[in-house]
C-alpha cells in the first residue's frame, strides 16, 4: 500500500510539474508585438450551423476576406452512415447569387465521448461506408467536404485511413478539409490531460502531420482550451500556431486556419468567458510572428466558430484586430 501511494504521489507531482511549466510557457508567449504582415491574407473562413437568418453572414462575407464556409451538412454515426441536414441547397443558392466567389464545404460531424485508444474510432467497414457517402454529400452542390471527427487518440490508424479514402472518393478537384484537435503544448504534454480527462484532447505534431497528409485544409480549434485566465488562453493559442506551423511546414500547398470563438450556446461546445474572439485573433498574430518561417506554400487564416451566433463585438474584433490591425494600432 505504501509503495502504491508513493507511485500515485509521484504521478501527481509529475503532472503538476508539467502544468506549472506549461503555464509559465503560455504566459511568456502571449506577449510582445506582432509583425505587420501577421494579419489576414484574404483566406479566412467561418462555420455555418444554421441559415434561417443570413444577416450576420452577409455582413461577414461583405468584408471580402472570407473565402470558405463550412456549412453544417450532416452527422456521421459510428457505423459510417450519415444523417443528412435538409435544405442546404437554400443556402448554396443564396451564396451562388450573392457571393459566388466563396467556396462552401459540407461540414460533416462525428462527436463522441471517451477515447479511441482501445477501439479505433472507425473500423474498416465503417470507413468504407463513410468515405463514399461523404463524397456524395460534397457532390450535392459543395466544393468539397470538411470533416470534424473527435476525439481521436494519437496513433489511432483509422482516421488517417479514413482521410485517405475520402481523398480517393472526392478526387483531386474537390477540397478536403479536416478539423484537427489541439496540438500538445510540449512533447508528452498530452499524457497528463489524457489521464485527467479520460479522452485524447491533444495530438502530437507527428500525428497532426500524418493525419493531414491527404488534406488540402487543416483547422486548429480555438475553443475548449480549458485555460483559467484570458492570458493563458492567449498563450495557448499562440502555441497552437507555432506548433502547427512547424508540424505542417513540409506539407505542399496547404491552408492552415485557426478557430476563433464567436458562439454563445452550449449546442456547439463548452462556453468559456475567457475564450474571446479578440484574444484569439491577437494570439494568432503573435503566433505567426513567433513561429519559425512560414513556408510560401502555406496559406494561413482564421475561421469564426460560428457565424450564425456571431455578435457585433466579434465582427468588430475581426475587422480591427485581424483585417486592419495597422489602422487600429495607429
Amino acid at each position: 500500500m505504501k509503495w502504491l501511494l508513493k507511485r500515485l504521489l509521484a504521478g501527481v507531482a509529475a503532472v503538476l510539474v508539467v502544468l506549472v511549466g506549461a503555464g509559465a510557457l503560455l504566459s511568456y508567449q502571449y506577449s510582445g508585438t506582432p509583425e505587420e504582415w501577421a494579419a489576414s491574407q484574404g483566406a479566412d473562413a467561418a462555420w455555418v450551423g444554421s441559415w434561417e437568418d443570413t444577416e450576420a453572414l452577409e455582413e461577414l462575407l461583405g468584408t471580402g476576406a472570407v473565402s470558405t464556409l463550412y456549412v453544417y451538412a450532416g452527422e456521421a454515426d459510428a457505423d459510417g452512415a450519415v444523417e443528412r441536414v435538409p435544405e442546404t441547397d437554400a443556402l448554396l443558392s443564396w451564396l451562388d447569387a450573392n457571393f459566388p466567389e466563396v467556396s462552401a464545404l459540407a461540414w460533416l460531424r462525428h462527436v463522441e465521448s471517451g477515447s479511441s485508444l482501445i477501439r479505433d474510432r472507425f473500423d474498416a467497414e465503417a470507413r468504407e461506408r463513410l468515405a463514399p457517402r461523404a463524397a456524395e454529400v460534397a457532390a450535392d452542390g459543395f466544393a468539397g467536404v470538411h470533416l470534424e471527427i473527435r476525439p481521436v487518440t494519437v496513433n489511432d490508424p483509422s482516421l488517417p485511413a479514413l482521410v485517405e479514402l475520402v481523398r480517393e472518393e472526392l478526387g483531386e478537384d474537390r477540397v478536403l478539409s479536416l478539423q484537427a484537435q489541439h496540438v500538445e503544448l510540449m512533447p508528452g504534454g498530452r499524457v497528463p490531460s489524457f489521464i485527467a480527462g479520460g479522452e485524447e484532447k491533444y495530438w502530437s505534431k507527428g500525428y497532426l502531420e500524418r493525419v493531414s497528409e491527404h488534406a488540402d485544409e487543416i483547422v486548429l480549434p480555438g475553443v475548449g482550451a480549458n485555460m483559467p485566465t484570458a492570458g493563458l488562453y492567449g498563450g495557448f493559442m499562440v502555441r497552437q500556431v507555432t506548433e502547427s506551423v512547424t508540424a505542417l511546414r513540409n506539407h505542399e500547398d496547404v491552408t492552415v486556419r485557426f478557430g476563433v470563438p464567436t458562439y454563445d450556446s452550449e449546442r456547439w461546445g463548452p462556453v468559456a468567458d475567457n475564450e474571446t474572439a479578440l484574444t484569439a485573433l491577437a494570439a494568432v498574430r503573435l503566433g505567426l510572428t513567433q513561429a519559425e518561417e512560414v513556408p510560401e506554400t502555406m496559406t494561413v487564416g482564421v475561421s469564426l466558430y460560428l457565424v450564425d451566433e456571431v455578435g457585433d463585438g466579434d465582427l468588430t474584433a475581426f475587422r480591427t484586430a485581424w483585417l486592419n490591425p495597422l489602422e487600429q494600432s495607429g
